[in-house]
């Protein structure tokens, strides 16, 4: 039997429907549109999602979630698995305490100029509010007293991680007594920078058992920080 060519060639014309080996001599013939492919839609932070989606989802089994000052960042499944606990404490906190501040930033005192300030920085930039020792302890203050003061303040502890920190903990001093006190919550995300959590098992295989992100081939510092920023910002969902 003929195959009719319309799902193919398409019949737009009477010629068409004519050279049809089915449907040839016919007096009348049936069109078929051509396939459009669903449209994309932004969703602010870089990111898109396919018509049907819900909002704020994505590939995979990630979210998006909304920056404070605008825009939403996207999260791959593994991200969010890491954030969505994060998240959640943030939304708990925000209700509960909506004076503190979103994030306390937890530091080798050698990264304060280096690798703490770049987070530190941009997290703000991205519309946080974070506790960092260098802004906020000044001259003739007690350290040790305004980072107890910091961390009753603050909804999440972030841990920077870096082999300046892994040294400072084996050496027990003030960023080991910090996150004994974040250990002992579960408002903590640990960020490791130029090394791995291999190398932190090592130290702190407590710390090193809480999920959290990696700066490297996959992610930037800035691109760490805006998901940070978005979890701990409590907007909820985009």
């Amino acid at each position: 039997m003929p195959q009719c060519t319309a799902p193919v060639q398409g019949h737009r014309t009477s010629s068409a429907a004519a050279n049809c080996p089915a449907c040839g001599g016919r007096s009348s013939y049936r069109s078929y549109p051509s396939y459009s492919p669903p449209p994309r839609y932004s969703t602010g932070g870089g990111g898109s999602y396919g018509a049907g989606s819900a909002r704020g989802g994505a590939s995979g089994g990630g979210r998006s979630r909304r920056l404070r000052g605008g825009g939403y960042v996207s999260y791959n499944s593994t991200e969010w698995r890491t954030i969505e606990p994060l998240a959640r404490n943030a939304e708990a906190q925000a209700r509960s305490h909506p004076e503190r501040r979103d994030l306390f930033l937890c530091h080798a005192w050698d990264d304060r100029n280096g690798a703490a300030r770049e987070l530190c920085d941009l997290l703000i930039s991205f519309g946080a509010s974070v506790w960092f020792s260098e802004n906020e302890v000044s001259l003739g203050k007690s350290l040790l007293r305004e980072i107890d003061r910091g961390l009753a303040t603050s909804r999440i502890g972030i841990v920077l991680v870096t082999p300046a920190l892994l040294k400072a903990l084996e050496a027990q001093g003030v960023a080991d007594k910090e996150l004994s006190v974040l250990l002992a919550t579960d408002r903590v995300i640990p960020v490791a920078h130029g090394t791995t959590f291999d190398a932190l098992r090592d130290v702190s295989p407590l710390l090193a058992a809480r999920s959290g992100l990696t700066t490297g081939d996959d992610l930037s510092m800035e691109e760490v920080a805006t998901k940070v920023a978005a979890a701990a910002a409590a907007e909820g969902n985009g």
